[in-house]
């Protein structure tokens, strides 16, 4: 299985700012969210995250035992000029643009397809690969994403269209598990926070 992490909360979650490449750090609370995933990450024996300072330090203390492996796949979106930005900022038609238009980068950044061909590069090796953790029963892989790219490997589980991300929310240190059964994958929990 595949257990894929949102950081937990990060200093610009807290403002409310859009926050894609830029790297705040974890607030005290994102660590404690953090902390708080340990005892539901057993089995796990291998970790990615993405390069970003509050996916590495989740990773660690989520997972104090294992050292992450860094994979630029599982980046944030790149939201260009807009990166920083208060999400209040941002218009409705803006938006309704970015959601109507999956190919279509919202202003100068990235597009959501882009973070598809990465994701989805990524889970189609390791489904590609019978060894992999994504076939283990008992040994699995987890890895300590964002927002964009666990919604886009959600919608590659279910073999559904990059725009069915506007329809899932993924809260600061959740965990959404991915599997698979005889050979197709499979969405398992999605947006579990632990209390």
């Amino acid at each position: 299985m595949i257990f894929l992490i949102r950081h937990g909360q990060s200093t610009s979650n807290e403002r409310g700012l859009l926050v894609g490449r830029s790297n705040p750090p974890l607030t005290p609370h994102g660590r404690e969210q953090a902390r708080r995933l340990v005892p539901h990450l057993l089995g796990v024996c291998e970790v990615w995250c993405s390069p970003l300072e509050r996916a590495r330090d989740t990773a660690r203390l989520a997972i104090p035992t294992i050292e992450p492996v860094v994979k630029e796949s599982f980046i944030e979106v790149d939201y260009g000029s807009l990166e920083g930005q208060s999400l209040s900022s941002i218009t409705d038609e803006q938006w309704h643009d970015f959601e109507g238009h999956h190919d279509r980068p919202l202003l100068d950044g990235e597009s959501l397809v882009e973070v598809d061909a990465r994701v989805h590069a990524e889970l189609d090796a390791l489904l590609a690969d019978p060894r992999s953790l994504l076939h283990s029963d008992d040994e699995h892989l987890a890895i300590v994403s964002h927002v964009s790219p666990i919604k886009s490997a959600t919608t590659w589980a279910l073999g559904v269209h990059g725009s069915a991300a506007w329809r899932m929310r993924i809260d600061n240190a959740s965990m959404t598990v991915l599997a698979v059964r005889h050979g197709t994958p499979s969405a398992v929990r999605v947006n579990v926070v632990p209390l």
